[in-house]
């Protein structure tokens, strides 16, 4: 997938070339640029990132970012720990195996976006789905590197189903939806806000179409989350706590007006659908972002039990060199204060 800048930069040197020339003295250059990478396109999800730089909450807070698409909520975490990137908005649970397995360079995870992961099981309700044990004896459509595939046994642990009873079929990230649009497959694994557009475009009626969000279904997994290199946490600790300030405004913004913040994806991405990606942005505020432990404890945050028991789940997926406890996992000290990230 191509990745697109929003903002460009001049040239630093070029700046204070033409300041020299001029006869200028050049000033301080103040802000800290942060070079950051989202999981996916400029889609109705991303409408908060977008809406905190057009609007310049960055901007008052010092800060001069530069947001790039991605292609999966795994490649921001590559991103960053290579040190391409400053930060990024990737797979928590992802973050953890990386940690793991890399322990010389762990990457930060400082802002909970995501509070249930968009991981689902989707079918058709004409084909015998409509909750989880009616997976038994079906045929389920599960691209390989699937970041829900990755959860499917813990799905299968939670709810007590006979895993061997169903036939996992290996499909395209591209002939997923229209296979099951054509009754090839009976469901498939998918991020539940895309998999349910994307049927709805390949003509199954809204009431046909289940969607099991696994975070409903025994699935303590957070989701993604705003994740940042150590070393710029260390050497730019007040950028980062800015960052956060911004994109939490931006996110209440979100929250309160999805329509208003919507056109925000469409002035970056002139080909899309506002109506389309209204819906794929209200389906991720309901499903993903505002959920009862967040308007109890506020945006951005982990419930330290609730992510041991994630722990747990995510060890039925991968072996630990090294299990991590919450705190190992969350820094919550970049936070903005409690009553910012408060829902009103």
């Amino acid at each position: 997938m191509p990745s697109f800048c929003l903002k460009s930069r001049p040239p630093r040197g070029a700046f204070l070339a033409t300041v020299a020339v001029l006869g200028f003295s050049a000033p301080a250059l103040a802000d800290t640029d942060i070079d950051f990478s989202l999981d996916w396109k400029f889609e109705g999800p991303a409408a908060p990132f977008l809406l905190a730089e057009e609007k310049g909450y960055f901007d008052a807070e010092g800060l001069d970012v530069s947001i790039d698409t991605g292609a999966g909520s795994v490649e921001p975490i590559n991103r960053v720990a290579s040190g391409v990137y400053d930060m990024g908005f990737g797979d928590i649970n992802s973050v953890i195996k990386f940690n793991d397995q890399n322990p010389d360079t762990p990457i930060k995870s400082i802002y909970i976006v995501y509070n249930k992961p968009p991981f689902a099981i989707v079918g058709r309700r004409s084909l015998g789905i409509s909750e989880p044990g009616d997976l038994e004896g079906k045929t389920l459509g599960a691209p390989a590197p699937d970041g829900a595939y990755a959860q499917w046994p813990i799905f299968v642990e939670a709810n007590d189903i006979d895993a061997d009873s169903v036939t996992i079929e290996n499909v395209g990230f591209p002939v997923r939806e229209p296979m099951l649009a054509a009754g090839d497959v009976d469901a498939i694994t998918g991020f539940s806000f895309s998999s349910f557009i994307n049927l709805k475009a390949n003509n199954v009626p809204v009431d046909d179409i289940a969607v099991l969000l696994m975070a409903d279904h025994g699935v303590d997994l957070y989701g993604n989350t705003i994740i940042v290199s150590p070393a710029f946490a260390e050497e730019n600790p007040e950028a980062v706590k800015g960052f956060l300030r911004a994109l939490n405004k931006a996110v209440k913004e979100t929250i309160a007006d999805p329509e208003a913040a919507v056109d925000y994806v469409l002035d970056a991405n002139a080909i899309l659908d506002k109506e389309t990606e209204l819906e794929r942005l209200q389906m991720a505020i309901n499903q993903n972002v505002v959920t009862d432990e967040v308007k109890e404890n506020g945006l951005g945050a982990i419930d330290t039990d609730r992510m041991d028991s994630a722990i747990d789940q995510i060890g039925l997926t991968f072996t630990f060199a090294s299990k991590p406890e919450p705190g190992d996992v969350f820094d919550p000290s970049f936070l903005p204060a409690e009553d910012e990230r408060a829902l009103d």
